[in-house]
């Protein structure tokens, strides 16, 4: 695998995942738990997954009192549900 192909990967399972418990809009949760879940030598790529979905705006961050948190931006509904089927064929 390329790691172009691993980083789409990575992006998506951190997209189904947040999807998956609902995380849209003003319902968030940690930065740092994005990760869990993901094999450890995968940790630092997905680290960089999500920071380019911050940039692509498909996470919102929310700086809050105990740290960053993220949600799945509602307004890019399409774009994260067509990511996740077309990424993991699902």
């Amino acid at each position: 695998w390329l790691s172009e192909d691993i980083n789409l990967i990575l992006k998506a399972q951190i997209l189904k995942k947040l999807r998956r418990h609902g995380y849209w809009g003003g319902r968030h949760t940690a930065y740092d738990d994005l990760t869990k879940g993901i094999p450890k030598h995968l940790r630092g790529q997905a680290k960089d997954a999500a920071e380019e979905l911050i940039i692509g705006e498909f996470l919102l961050p929310k700086q809050t009192g105990y740290g960053l948190h993220v949600s799945l931006n509602p307004q890019k509904k399409a774009d994260i549900d067509n990511l996740i089927r077309d990424v993991l064929k699902e």
